[in-house]
């Protein structure tokens, strides 16, 4: 071993020749800039087009106003999600530990009023200002059992456009209506992009009512990113994603994450645990003396081993 160290001890020897670190990474960086940019003006971006309020509204209106009329009802998953957007549940919890609620409501949304009453005020409808008034002079029991009944009416028959207009769902369907012309129209996705700031950077809201949708959904589904199916790893398309994810998005596919309600922190936590295994490997008896049980390294650099003959 006192061998070993002396020879990387060792002032080099050998031939030398002249190096210009700065010119090869000008050459480097002009190559590799003039690459991208020329692939990127031949083949264009490989990245899906971003799926706005306004395509969702219009390839699927059907599933919109169903999402619009959950939203009403607060049975969507943003509207039951709890912190840090709402208290509408405890969230993720890890032993004891309920780490939603104990982060708190630091982004308040609540999706019936921020991502249907409120930008219905916006409407230049005469009918759907209207339902929006009666909607909020009625009690919140009232209001639950409009849509709700609504949502179950839509359920059965399988679209919003069957259901019959003779049943009592009060302002809902006018105001579902009302919403879904804003969206195609492409000005909710503006709306709900600047509600907390004037300039449309914020795209909190419309994700959530967006994530809400059987629409997204099944693009997910179609593009391989569902939790199940590998997707934190996975790329749009037919492009590699990110393959040193693997560890991570592979405790989805088995139990007793798979089937989790907590599965994201409880994944995140067995993590650390892993990577600081692996951190401290070097001082577990025995473990720290396998390099020397088993040389495996010996085989790599022989050829250093050969020619310092150690």
């Amino acid at each position: 071993m006192r061998k070993e160290r002396n020879v990387d001890l060792q002032k080099w020897t050998g031939p030398k020749r002249p190096y210009d670190l700065v010119k090869e990474l000008v050459i480097a960086l002009v190559v590799v800039t003039v690459l991208v940019g020329g692939l990127a003006a031949i083949f264009s971006s490989p990245d899906e087009p971003a799926v706005t309020l306004q395509v969702w509204a219009n390839k699927a209106p059907g599933d919109f106003i169903t999402t619009t009329v959950g939203e009403l009802a607060g049975t969507t998953i943003s509207a039951s999600y709890g912190p840090p957007y709402n208290n509408a549940s405890e969230g993720l919890k890890l032993g004891p530990l309920k780490l939603q609620k104990m982060a708190g409501i630091t982004i308040p949304v609540y999706p019936a009023e921020d991502f249907v009453v409120g930008p219905l005020a916006f409407s230049k409808d005469v009918a759907v200002l209207a339902a929006v008034s009666q909607w909020k002079a009625t009690p919140s029991d009232q209001q639950g059992k409009w849509a709700n009944d609504y949502a179950s009416a839509i359920e059965k028959a399988g679209d919003p456009a069957k259901v019959s207009a003779s049943q009592d769902f009060g302002p809902v369907p006018t105001m579902a209506a009302g919403l879904l012309t804003l969206a195609q129209s492409n000005v909710l996705d503006g709306l709900l992009t600047t509600t907390v700031t004037p300039y449309p950077s914020d795209f909190t809201k419309p994700m959530l009512f967006l994530a809400d949708s059987g629409y997204f959904d099944e693009l997910g589904a179609a593009q391989h990113l569902h939790g199940d199916q590998w997707g934190m790893m996975n790329e749009t398309g037919s492009y590699p994603g990110q393959s040193w994810l693997w560890l991570f998005s592979l405790w989805y596919q088995v139990e007793p994450f798979k089937s989790s309600p907590n599965a994201d922190a409880e994944i995140f936590l067995w993590i650390m645990i892993l990577t600081a295994a692996f951190v401290f490997m070097p001082l577990v008896p025995f473990v720290n003396r396998l390099p020397r049980l088993i040389p495996i390294h010996r085989l790599i650099w022989r050829k250093y081993y050969r020619d310092n003959n150690l």
